[in-house]
């Protein structure tokens, strides 16, 4: 029997979640190296959750294609204005 696609498990594991099971508290403690092997599990300390952002890096490519956009942007062609001239009469 197959199971349906609105309850399987997957997408729980990508949400951030504010609130650790005990376990996981004692992993991050662990990993700080503030937990002792002779500590009560109950009473534990509370450890800050911090959702990160991961911001998409701009290439090497997509700064020279802005530089170099914005260069030809900031001088113009001299025909340009008289194609423009051209153009309002013509209307």
């Amino acid at each position: 029997m197959s199971q349906h696609v609105s309850l399987k498990v997957a997408s729980v594991g990508k949400k951030h979640r504010n609130v650790l099971k005990r376990y996981e508290r004692i992993k991050r403690l662990q990993e700080t190296e503030k937990w002792a092997d002779r500590k009560s599990v109950y009473g534990l300390p509370k450890i800050k959750s911090m959702k990160i952002k991961v911001r998409k890096a701009k290439s090497e490519k997509a700064d020279a294609a802005e530089g170099a956009a914005a260069g030809t942007a900031a001088t113009p062609a001299p025909a340009a204005p008289a194609a423009k001239a051209k153009a309002a009469p013509a209307k």
